[in-house]
Protein backbone atom coordinates (compact mmCIF):
# COMPACT_ATOMS: atom_id res chain seq x y z
CA UNK A 1 0.00 0.00 0.00
CA UNK A 2 1.26 3.41 -0.94
CA UNK A 3 2.76 5.62 1.72
CA UNK A 4 2.35 9.37 1.44
CA UNK A 5 5.29 11.74 1.59
CA UNK A 6 4.21 14.66 3.74
CA UNK A 7 6.13 17.62 2.41
CA UNK A 8 7.30 20.67 4.33
CA UNK A 9 5.48 23.99 4.59
CA UNK A 10 5.65 27.21 6.55
CA UNK A 11 9.41 27.73 7.00
CA UNK A 12 10.32 30.27 9.68
CA UNK A 13 13.80 31.40 10.58
CA UNK A 14 14.39 34.69 12.34
CA UNK A 15 11.45 36.40 10.63
CA UNK A 16 9.39 39.26 11.96
CA UNK A 17 6.15 38.47 13.75
CA UNK A 18 3.99 39.29 10.75
CA UNK A 19 6.05 37.00 8.57
CA UNK A 20 5.79 34.28 11.16
CA UNK A 21 2.03 34.48 11.15
CA UNK A 22 1.85 34.47 7.39
CA UNK A 23 4.03 31.40 7.10
CA UNK A 24 2.18 29.54 9.82
CA UNK A 25 -1.16 30.00 8.12
CA UNK A 26 -0.10 27.98 5.08
CA UNK A 27 -2.34 24.93 5.04
CA UNK A 28 -2.66 21.62 3.26
CA UNK A 29 -1.20 18.15 3.49
CA UNK A 30 1.34 17.12 0.89
CA UNK A 31 2.02 18.62 -2.52
CA UNK A 32 5.04 20.75 -3.41
CA UNK A 33 7.93 21.51 -1.10
CA UNK A 34 11.20 19.73 -0.73
CA UNK A 35 11.65 16.03 -0.04
CA UNK A 36 13.97 14.69 2.60
CA UNK A 37 16.54 12.36 1.09
CA UNK A 38 17.63 9.20 2.87
CA UNK A 39 20.96 9.55 4.62
CA UNK A 40 23.93 8.08 2.82
CA UNK A 41 25.75 6.75 5.82
CA UNK A 42 27.31 3.53 6.99
CA UNK A 43 28.46 1.94 10.19
CA UNK A 44 32.03 2.76 9.26
CA UNK A 45 31.46 6.52 9.42
CA UNK A 46 32.80 8.36 12.44
CA UNK A 47 30.32 9.41 15.06
CA UNK A 48 29.84 13.07 15.82
CA UNK A 49 30.42 14.59 19.22
CA UNK A 50 28.50 16.30 21.98
CA UNK A 51 25.05 15.67 23.44
CA UNK A 52 21.89 16.23 21.43
CA UNK A 53 19.34 17.61 23.89
CA UNK A 54 15.64 17.74 23.02
CA UNK A 55 12.51 19.06 24.75
CA UNK A 56 9.61 16.59 24.52
CA UNK A 57 5.97 17.37 25.25
CA UNK A 58 4.64 14.00 26.37
CA UNK A 59 5.40 11.77 29.33
CA UNK A 60 5.35 7.99 29.86
CA UNK A 61 7.25 5.45 31.93
CA UNK A 62 6.27 2.20 30.22
CA UNK A 63 9.22 1.02 28.13
CA UNK A 64 7.53 -2.10 26.73
CA UNK A 65 8.00 -2.16 22.94
CA UNK A 66 5.08 -4.57 22.48
CA UNK A 67 2.09 -2.52 21.36
CA UNK A 68 3.98 0.73 21.95
CA UNK A 69 1.90 3.82 21.13
CA UNK A 70 3.07 6.45 23.62
CA UNK A 71 3.95 9.76 21.97
CA UNK A 72 7.16 9.81 24.04
CA UNK A 73 8.16 6.16 24.10
CA UNK A 74 7.37 5.24 20.51
CA UNK A 75 10.03 7.55 18.98
CA UNK A 76 12.44 6.73 21.81
CA UNK A 77 12.05 3.00 21.18
CA UNK A 78 12.58 3.57 17.47
CA UNK A 79 16.02 5.03 18.17
CA UNK A 80 17.07 2.00 20.24
CA UNK A 81 15.22 -0.99 18.79
CA UNK A 82 14.91 -2.04 15.17
CA UNK A 83 12.15 -3.68 13.23
CA UNK A 84 12.87 -5.86 10.24
CA UNK A 85 11.84 -2.78 8.28
CA UNK A 86 11.74 0.93 9.11
CA UNK A 87 9.06 3.39 8.02
CA UNK A 88 10.69 6.68 7.02
CA UNK A 89 8.18 9.36 8.03
CA UNK A 90 9.86 11.96 5.84
CA UNK A 91 9.78 10.09 2.53
CA UNK A 92 6.96 7.62 3.18
CA UNK A 93 9.24 4.76 2.13
CA UNK A 94 9.75 1.53 4.04
CA UNK A 95 13.42 0.54 4.19
CA UNK A 96 15.23 -2.56 5.36
CA UNK A 97 16.54 -2.29 8.94
CA UNK A 98 17.17 -5.66 10.64
CA UNK A 99 16.20 -7.30 7.38
CA UNK A 100 18.98 -7.93 4.86
CA UNK A 101 16.73 -6.79 2.01
CA UNK A 102 13.31 -7.22 0.44
CA UNK A 103 10.99 -10.10 1.41
CA UNK A 104 11.39 -13.14 -0.85
CA UNK A 105 8.08 -14.30 -2.27
CA UNK A 106 7.51 -18.04 -1.82
CA UNK A 107 3.86 -17.71 -2.84
CA UNK A 108 1.18 -15.01 -2.79
CA UNK A 109 0.60 -15.83 0.86
CA UNK A 110 4.11 -16.72 2.01
CA UNK A 111 7.29 -14.65 2.28
CA UNK A 112 10.76 -15.12 3.72
CA UNK A 113 12.94 -12.42 5.29
CA UNK A 114 16.64 -12.82 6.08
CA UNK A 115 18.26 -10.94 8.95
CA UNK A 116 21.07 -8.45 8.42
CA UNK A 117 24.41 -10.23 8.67
CA UNK A 118 26.13 -9.74 12.01
CA UNK A 119 23.20 -7.94 13.67
CA UNK A 120 23.75 -7.80 17.44
CA UNK A 121 22.05 -6.35 20.47
CA UNK A 122 23.77 -3.71 22.55
CA UNK A 123 24.84 -6.46 25.00
CA UNK A 124 26.77 -8.22 22.20
CA UNK A 125 24.38 -11.13 21.70
CA UNK A 126 23.24 -11.98 18.19
CA UNK A 127 19.73 -11.14 17.01
CA UNK A 128 18.02 -14.40 16.05
CA UNK A 129 15.05 -15.38 13.92
CA UNK A 130 13.53 -16.88 17.07
CA UNK A 131 13.59 -13.42 18.69
CA UNK A 132 11.79 -11.96 15.68
CA UNK A 133 9.13 -14.67 15.75
CA UNK A 134 8.56 -14.21 19.48
CA UNK A 135 8.18 -10.44 19.07
CA UNK A 136 5.78 -10.83 16.13
CA UNK A 137 3.63 -13.27 18.09
CA UNK A 138 3.65 -11.04 21.18
CA UNK A 139 2.49 -8.05 19.13
CA UNK A 140 -0.16 -10.12 17.34
CA UNK A 141 -1.54 -11.00 20.77
CA UNK A 142 -1.41 -7.40 21.96
CA UNK A 143 -4.70 -5.50 22.06
CA UNK A 144 -3.17 -2.38 20.52
CA UNK A 145 -1.49 -3.97 17.50
CA UNK A 146 -3.58 -7.11 16.97
CA UNK A 147 -5.89 -5.74 14.30
CA UNK A 148 -3.07 -4.16 12.30
CA UNK A 149 -1.15 -7.46 12.25
CA UNK A 150 -4.16 -9.77 11.88
CA UNK A 151 -3.40 -10.63 8.24
CA UNK A 152 -0.18 -12.37 9.35
CA UNK A 153 -1.36 -15.90 10.06
CA UNK A 154 1.97 -17.19 11.37
CA UNK A 155 5.66 -16.35 11.71
CA UNK A 156 8.20 -19.17 11.87
CA UNK A 157 11.97 -19.39 12.17
CA UNK A 158 13.20 -21.26 9.09
CA UNK A 159 16.73 -21.13 10.52
CA UNK A 160 18.69 -18.85 12.86
CA UNK A 161 18.68 -15.95 10.39
CA UNK A 162 15.53 -16.46 8.27
CA UNK A 163 11.90 -15.85 9.18
CA UNK A 164 8.94 -17.21 7.21
CA UNK A 165 5.67 -15.25 7.21
CA UNK A 166 2.42 -16.93 6.23
CA UNK A 167 -0.46 -14.61 5.39
CA UNK A 168 -4.10 -15.41 6.02
CA UNK A 169 -5.24 -14.39 2.54
CA UNK A 170 -4.00 -12.90 -0.72
CA UNK A 171 -4.47 -9.16 -1.18
CA UNK A 172 -3.23 -6.16 -3.13
CA UNK A 173 0.43 -5.23 -2.67
CA UNK A 174 0.96 -7.79 0.07
CA UNK A 175 4.78 -7.56 0.16
CA UNK A 176 4.77 -3.81 0.77
CA UNK A 177 2.04 -3.99 3.40
CA UNK A 178 3.94 -6.79 5.15
CA UNK A 179 7.06 -4.60 5.30
CA UNK A 180 5.14 -1.60 6.60
CA UNK A 181 3.40 -3.56 9.35
CA UNK A 182 6.60 -5.33 10.37
CA UNK A 183 8.04 -1.89 11.10
CA UNK A 184 5.65 -1.87 14.08
CA UNK A 185 7.34 -4.92 15.57
CA UNK A 186 10.47 -3.79 17.38
CA UNK A 187 12.79 -6.73 17.96
CA UNK A 188 14.36 -7.49 21.32
CA UNK A 189 15.38 -10.71 23.11
CA UNK A 190 12.57 -13.23 23.50
CA UNK A 191 13.60 -13.70 27.13
CA UNK A 192 12.61 -10.09 27.91
CA UNK A 193 9.08 -10.24 26.45
CA UNK A 194 6.29 -9.54 28.92
CA UNK A 195 2.66 -8.50 28.78
CA UNK A 196 3.18 -6.21 31.76
CA UNK A 197 4.42 -2.60 31.63
CA UNK A 198 8.22 -2.52 31.62
CA UNK A 199 9.85 -0.24 34.19
CA UNK A 200 13.25 -0.57 32.52
CA UNK A 201 13.96 -0.45 28.78
CA UNK A 202 14.36 -3.53 26.60
CA UNK A 203 17.70 -4.45 25.01
CA UNK A 204 17.87 -3.34 21.38
CA UNK A 205 20.00 -3.55 18.26
CA UNK A 206 19.46 0.03 17.07
CA UNK A 207 22.02 2.82 16.70
CA UNK A 208 21.34 4.07 20.22
CA UNK A 209 21.04 2.28 23.53
CA UNK A 210 19.27 3.36 26.67
CA UNK A 211 20.97 5.15 29.53
CA UNK A 212 19.37 6.46 32.72
CA UNK A 213 15.69 7.12 32.05
CA UNK A 214 12.84 8.90 33.80
CA UNK A 215 9.84 9.41 31.54
CA UNK A 216 7.78 11.40 34.02
CA UNK A 217 7.28 15.14 33.64
CA UNK A 218 10.48 16.92 34.68
CA UNK A 219 12.58 13.83 34.05
CA UNK A 220 14.72 12.86 31.07
CA UNK A 221 15.51 9.94 28.77
CA UNK A 222 19.23 9.41 28.17
CA UNK A 223 20.84 7.55 25.27
CA UNK A 224 24.37 6.56 24.25
CA UNK A 225 25.63 5.02 21.00
CA UNK A 226 25.29 1.25 20.61
CA UNK A 227 28.86 -0.03 20.01
CA UNK A 228 27.53 -3.22 18.39
CA UNK A 229 25.30 -1.54 15.82
CA UNK A 230 26.24 -2.44 12.23
CA UNK A 231 23.37 -0.91 10.28
CA UNK A 232 23.14 2.05 7.91
CA UNK A 233 22.43 4.90 10.36
CA UNK A 234 24.87 4.88 13.31
CA UNK A 235 24.47 7.33 16.18
CA UNK A 236 25.99 10.67 15.24
CA UNK A 237 26.68 12.16 18.67
CA UNK A 238 28.30 11.14 21.94
CA UNK A 239 24.93 11.12 23.70
CA UNK A 240 21.31 12.22 23.58
CA UNK A 241 19.14 13.60 26.36
CA UNK A 242 15.39 14.03 25.94
CA UNK A 243 13.96 16.43 28.51
CA UNK A 244 10.37 15.51 29.42
CA UNK A 245 8.59 18.88 29.63
CA UNK A 246 4.82 18.55 29.34
CA UNK A 247 4.26 22.17 30.39
CA UNK A 248 4.43 24.46 27.37
CA UNK A 249 6.31 27.18 29.23
CA UNK A 250 9.01 24.79 30.47
CA UNK A 251 9.50 23.32 27.01
CA UNK A 252 9.60 26.68 25.25
CA UNK A 253 12.00 28.07 27.87
CA UNK A 254 14.38 25.12 27.40
CA UNK A 255 14.44 25.82 23.68
CA UNK A 256 14.68 29.61 23.95
CA UNK A 257 17.58 29.43 26.41
CA UNK A 258 19.41 26.87 24.28
CA UNK A 259 19.21 24.13 26.90
CA UNK A 260 17.57 22.07 24.15
CA UNK A 261 18.56 22.22 20.48
CA UNK A 262 15.12 21.03 19.35
CA UNK A 263 11.62 21.00 20.81
CA UNK A 264 8.27 19.62 19.73
CA UNK A 265 4.69 20.91 19.88
CA UNK A 266 5.49 24.60 19.86
CA UNK A 267 2.33 26.53 20.83
CA UNK A 268 1.23 29.18 18.37
CA UNK A 269 1.37 31.85 21.08
CA UNK A 270 5.10 31.18 21.57
CA UNK A 271 6.22 31.17 17.93
CA UNK A 272 7.19 34.84 17.75
CA UNK A 273 9.01 34.59 21.08
CA UNK A 274 11.21 31.78 19.77
CA UNK A 275 11.72 33.22 16.31
CA UNK A 276 12.84 36.54 17.80
CA UNK A 277 15.35 34.61 19.92
CA UNK A 278 16.84 33.07 16.77
CA UNK A 279 15.11 29.70 16.84
CA UNK A 280 13.88 28.21 13.58
CA UNK A 281 10.20 27.24 13.83
CA UNK A 282 8.43 25.25 11.17
CA UNK A 283 4.92 23.87 10.74
CA UNK A 284 4.55 20.82 8.51
CA UNK A 285 1.38 19.09 7.31
CA UNK A 286 0.51 15.93 9.19
CA UNK A 287 -2.17 13.37 9.92
CA UNK A 288 -2.42 14.69 13.46
CA UNK A 289 -5.96 15.38 14.60
CA UNK A 290 -7.85 16.87 17.47
CA UNK A 291 -10.90 14.69 18.07
CA UNK A 292 -14.04 14.25 20.13
CA UNK A 293 -14.78 10.76 21.42
CA UNK A 294 -18.09 9.78 22.99
CA UNK A 295 -18.97 7.14 25.53
CA UNK A 296 -21.39 5.42 23.16
CA UNK A 297 -22.69 3.03 25.82
CA UNK A 298 -23.89 5.90 27.98
CA UNK A 299 -27.10 7.85 27.45
CA UNK A 300 -27.60 10.20 25.68
CA UNK A 301 -24.32 9.66 23.80
CA UNK A 302 -25.63 6.36 22.44
CA UNK A 303 -27.80 8.51 20.15
CA UNK A 304 -25.91 9.59 17.05
CA UNK A 305 -28.07 12.73 16.77
CA UNK A 306 -26.56 13.96 20.03
CA UNK A 307 -23.06 13.14 18.83
CA UNK A 308 -23.66 14.92 15.54
CA UNK A 309 -24.98 17.98 17.36
CA UNK A 310 -21.58 18.47 19.02
CA UNK A 311 -19.87 18.64 15.63
CA UNK A 312 -22.37 21.13 14.21
CA UNK A 313 -22.06 23.29 17.34
CA UNK A 314 -18.34 23.99 17.00
CA UNK A 315 -16.97 27.07 15.23
CA UNK A 316 -14.02 25.51 13.42
CA UNK A 317 -12.88 28.70 11.69
CA UNK A 318 -12.58 30.50 15.03
CA UNK A 319 -10.63 27.66 16.66
CA UNK A 320 -8.25 27.25 13.74
CA UNK A 321 -7.65 30.98 13.48
CA UNK A 322 -7.57 32.02 17.12
CA UNK A 323 -6.22 29.04 19.05
CA UNK A 324 -4.21 27.25 16.37
CA UNK A 325 -2.89 30.21 14.39
CA UNK A 326 -4.04 28.75 11.09
CA UNK A 327 -1.97 25.58 11.51
CA UNK A 328 -4.89 23.23 10.89
CA UNK A 329 -7.34 22.31 8.14
CA UNK A 330 -11.07 21.69 8.34
CA UNK A 331 -12.33 18.15 7.92
CA UNK A 332 -14.13 16.82 4.85
CA UNK A 333 -13.33 13.18 5.64
CA UNK A 334 -11.31 11.20 8.13
CA UNK A 335 -8.22 11.35 5.86
CA UNK A 336 -6.76 14.56 4.42
CA UNK A 337 -7.34 15.25 0.74
CA UNK A 338 -3.70 14.49 -0.11
CA UNK A 339 -4.10 10.81 0.73
CA UNK A 340 -4.57 8.55 -2.33
CA UNK A 341 -7.55 6.88 -0.61
CA UNK A 342 -9.29 10.17 0.20
CA UNK A 343 -13.05 10.17 -0.26
CA UNK A 344 -15.26 13.11 0.65
CA UNK A 345 -17.47 11.76 3.40
CA UNK A 346 -21.23 11.60 3.04
CA UNK A 347 -21.52 13.85 6.12
CA UNK A 348 -19.31 16.93 6.34
CA UNK A 349 -19.61 19.03 9.49
CA UNK A 350 -19.66 22.81 9.34
CA UNK A 351 -20.46 25.39 12.00
CA UNK A 352 -24.27 25.27 12.12
CA UNK A 353 -25.59 25.97 15.65
CA UNK A 354 -29.23 25.93 14.50
CA UNK A 355 -28.81 22.44 13.10
CA UNK A 356 -27.15 21.40 16.37
CA UNK A 357 -30.14 22.72 18.32
CA UNK A 358 -32.58 20.94 16.01
CA UNK A 359 -30.78 17.61 16.45
CA UNK A 360 -30.75 18.00 20.24
CA UNK A 361 -34.48 18.83 20.22
CA UNK A 362 -35.19 15.82 18.02
CA UNK A 363 -33.24 13.64 20.46
CA UNK A 364 -35.07 15.13 23.47
CA UNK A 365 -31.88 16.72 24.83
CA UNK A 366 -32.55 20.45 24.65
CA UNK A 367 -31.06 21.15 28.09
CA UNK A 368 -28.46 18.44 28.61
CA UNK A 369 -25.46 18.59 30.94
CA UNK A 370 -22.12 17.11 29.98
CA UNK A 371 -18.60 16.86 31.36
CA UNK A 372 -15.97 17.29 28.66
CA UNK A 373 -12.89 15.34 29.68
CA UNK A 374 -9.78 17.04 28.28
CA UNK A 375 -6.30 15.57 28.23
CA UNK A 376 -3.73 17.93 29.70
CA UNK A 377 -1.58 18.82 26.68
CA UNK A 378 -1.80 21.26 23.77
CA UNK A 379 -5.42 20.28 23.01
CA UNK A 380 -6.67 22.01 26.16
CA UNK A 381 -6.00 25.36 24.45
CA UNK A 382 -9.16 24.86 22.36
CA UNK A 383 -11.35 23.50 25.16
CA UNK A 384 -12.68 26.86 26.38
CA UNK A 385 -13.86 27.78 22.89
CA UNK A 386 -15.58 24.40 22.51
CA UNK A 387 -17.20 24.86 25.92
CA UNK A 388 -18.60 28.24 24.83
CA UNK A 389 -19.84 26.83 21.52
CA UNK A 390 -21.65 23.99 23.31
CA UNK A 391 -23.21 26.36 25.83
CA UNK A 392 -24.54 28.44 22.92
CA UNK A 393 -26.64 25.50 21.67
CA UNK A 394 -27.97 24.54 25.09
CA UNK A 395 -25.35 22.03 26.26
CA UNK A 396 -24.27 22.82 29.82
CA UNK A 397 -20.62 21.83 29.54
CA UNK A 398 -18.14 21.45 32.39
CA UNK A 399 -14.44 20.97 31.60
CA UNK A 400 -12.42 18.30 33.39
CA UNK A 401 -8.72 18.55 32.46
CA UNK A 402 -6.72 15.45 33.42
CA UNK A 403 -3.11 14.45 32.82
CA UNK A 404 -3.69 10.70 32.53
CA UNK A 405 -7.34 9.75 31.90
CA UNK A 406 -6.80 6.64 29.77
CA UNK A 407 -6.78 4.08 32.63
CA UNK A 408 -10.38 5.07 33.43
CA UNK A 409 -11.33 4.21 29.84
CA UNK A 410 -10.02 0.65 29.87
CA UNK A 411 -12.50 -2.01 28.68
CA UNK A 412 -14.70 -3.23 31.50
CA UNK A 413 -14.62 -7.03 31.87
CA UNK A 414 -18.22 -6.92 33.07
CA UNK A 415 -19.38 -4.45 30.39
CA UNK A 416 -20.01 -1.91 33.11
CA UNK A 417 -20.59 1.49 31.53
CA UNK A 418 -17.48 3.66 31.78
CA UNK A 419 -17.81 6.89 33.80
CA UNK A 420 -16.83 9.58 31.27
CA UNK A 421 -19.14 11.48 28.87
CA UNK A 422 -17.10 13.02 26.06
CA UNK A 423 -13.35 13.17 25.58
CA UNK A 424 -11.28 15.84 23.79
CA UNK A 425 -7.81 14.67 22.79
CA UNK A 426 -5.18 14.67 20.03
CA UNK A 427 -4.12 11.66 17.97
CA UNK A 428 -1.82 10.79 15.10
CA UNK A 429 -1.95 7.33 13.57
CA UNK A 430 0.65 8.11 10.89
CA UNK A 431 3.40 6.83 13.19
CA UNK A 432 2.11 3.42 12.04
CA UNK A 433 1.65 4.35 8.37
CA UNK A 434 -0.47 6.56 6.15
CA UNK A 435 -2.57 4.06 4.21
CA UNK A 436 -6.30 3.99 4.84
CA UNK A 437 -6.37 0.57 6.50
CA UNK A 438 -4.05 1.45 9.37
CA UNK A 439 -5.97 4.65 10.14
CA UNK A 440 -9.38 3.02 10.02
CA UNK A 441 -8.35 -0.02 12.03
CA UNK A 442 -6.67 2.01 14.77
CA UNK A 443 -9.69 3.89 16.12
CA UNK A 444 -12.55 1.75 14.81
CA UNK A 445 -11.21 -1.76 14.24
CA UNK A 446 -11.32 -4.88 16.34
CA UNK A 447 -9.01 -3.81 19.13
CA UNK A 448 -9.72 -3.41 22.81
CA UNK A 449 -8.09 0.00 23.27
CA UNK A 450 -10.59 2.07 21.31
CA UNK A 451 -13.66 0.26 19.97
CA UNK A 452 -14.05 -2.07 22.97
CA UNK A 453 -12.92 0.40 25.65
CA UNK A 454 -12.77 4.18 25.33
CA UNK A 455 -15.49 4.87 22.74
CA UNK A 456 -17.05 1.42 23.47
CA UNK A 457 -18.49 1.53 19.94
CA UNK A 458 -18.26 -2.26 19.58
CA UNK A 459 -20.40 -2.68 22.69
CA UNK A 460 -23.07 -0.02 22.23
CA UNK A 461 -25.51 -2.50 20.67
CA UNK A 462 -26.47 -0.79 17.41
CA UNK A 463 -24.37 -3.07 15.17
CA UNK A 464 -22.66 -0.19 13.37
CA UNK A 465 -19.15 -1.14 14.53
CA UNK A 466 -19.69 -4.65 13.18
CA UNK A 467 -20.94 -3.19 9.89
CA UNK A 468 -17.86 -0.98 9.69
CA UNK A 469 -15.48 -3.89 10.29
CA UNK A 470 -17.23 -5.89 7.60
CA UNK A 471 -16.45 -3.13 5.10
CA UNK A 472 -12.88 -2.93 6.41
CA UNK A 473 -12.37 -6.65 5.87
CA UNK A 474 -13.86 -6.35 2.38
CA UNK A 475 -11.19 -3.74 1.64
CA UNK A 476 -8.44 -5.97 3.01
CA UNK A 477 -9.45 -8.94 0.90
CA UNK A 478 -10.18 -6.95 -2.26
CA UNK A 479 -8.26 -8.13 -5.32
CA UNK A 480 -8.55 -4.89 -7.29
CA UNK A 481 -8.10 -1.22 -6.44
CA UNK A 482 -11.67 -0.16 -7.30
CA UNK A 483 -13.27 -2.73 -5.00
CA UNK A 484 -10.93 -1.80 -2.18
CA UNK A 485 -11.63 1.93 -2.56
CA UNK A 486 -15.37 1.29 -2.64
CA UNK A 487 -15.15 -0.62 0.65
CA UNK A 488 -13.03 2.13 2.22
CA UNK A 489 -15.53 4.75 1.03
CA UNK A 490 -18.27 2.92 2.92
CA UNK A 491 -16.07 3.06 6.02
CA UNK A 492 -15.49 6.80 5.65
CA UNK A 493 -19.19 7.48 5.12
CA UNK A 494 -20.28 5.37 8.07
CA UNK A 495 -17.95 6.93 10.63
CA UNK A 496 -18.82 10.43 9.40
CA UNK A 497 -22.46 9.72 10.17
CA UNK A 498 -22.02 7.75 13.39
CA UNK A 499 -19.09 9.78 14.84
CA UNK A 500 -18.27 7.58 17.86
CA UNK A 501 -14.87 9.28 17.56
CA UNK A 502 -14.17 11.80 14.82
CA UNK A 503 -11.66 14.53 13.96
CA UNK A 504 -12.31 18.23 14.44
CA UNK A 505 -9.40 19.21 12.18
CA UNK A 506 -6.12 18.00 10.73
CA UNK A 507 -3.35 19.82 12.57
CA UNK A 508 0.08 20.73 11.33
CA UNK A 509 3.03 19.80 13.56
CA UNK A 510 5.07 22.77 14.78
CA UNK A 511 8.69 22.12 15.74
CA UNK A 512 11.48 24.45 16.83
CA UNK A 513 15.23 23.95 16.58
CA UNK A 514 18.52 25.85 16.60
CA UNK A 515 19.63 25.62 12.99
CA UNK A 516 23.05 27.05 13.91
CA UNK A 517 23.63 24.21 16.39
CA UNK A 518 22.33 21.08 14.66
CA UNK A 519 22.43 19.78 11.09
CA UNK A 520 20.54 16.98 9.37
CA UNK A 521 17.55 17.51 11.64
CA UNK A 522 14.10 17.64 10.09
CA UNK A 523 10.81 18.64 11.75
CA UNK A 524 8.73 15.48 11.78
CA UNK A 525 5.35 15.24 10.03
CA UNK A 526 4.21 12.92 12.82
CA UNK A 527 4.36 12.96 16.59
CA UNK A 528 7.84 12.92 18.11
CA UNK A 529 11.40 14.06 17.41
CA UNK A 530 13.77 11.99 15.28
CA UNK A 531 17.56 12.34 15.26
CA UNK A 532 18.70 9.34 13.19
CA UNK A 533 20.30 11.66 10.63
CA UNK A 534 21.14 14.61 12.88
CA UNK A 535 24.43 15.75 14.40
CA UNK A 536 25.64 18.81 16.26
CA UNK A 537 27.58 21.45 14.37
Amino acid sequence: MEQVNLTRRGFLAGTAATGALAALTLSGCGGGGEEKKPAESSAAEAQGGGTITAACSYKNSNYNPVGASSALMLPAIQHCLEGLYELDYFTGKVNAALAAGEPTEVSKTEYEVKLREGAKYSDGNAVTAADVVACVEANKANATYADMLSFIEAAEAKDDTTVTFKLGYEFIDSANLLKERLSLVRVFPASEITTEPMKTPATGSGPWMWGKCDGEDGGALNFTPNPNYNGATPASADAMEWLVRVDNTARVTALQEGTAVAGENIPFDNVDQLVNAGVTVESVPSYGIGFLMFNTQKEPFNDKRVRQAFFYAIDYDKIISNQLGGTADKITSYLPESNPAYHKASTVYTYDPEKAKALLKEAGQESMKVTLLVIDNWIKSISNQIQQDLLAVGIDCTLDVQAAPYPTMAPSPTDEILPFDVFLAPGDVSCFGTNADVHLSWFYGQNTDWAQGRSCWAKCGDGKCEEFNGYLMDARKATDEAARQDAWNKCFDLISEEVPLYPLFHKQVTTGWWDEKIEGFEPSPTTGLYFQNASLK
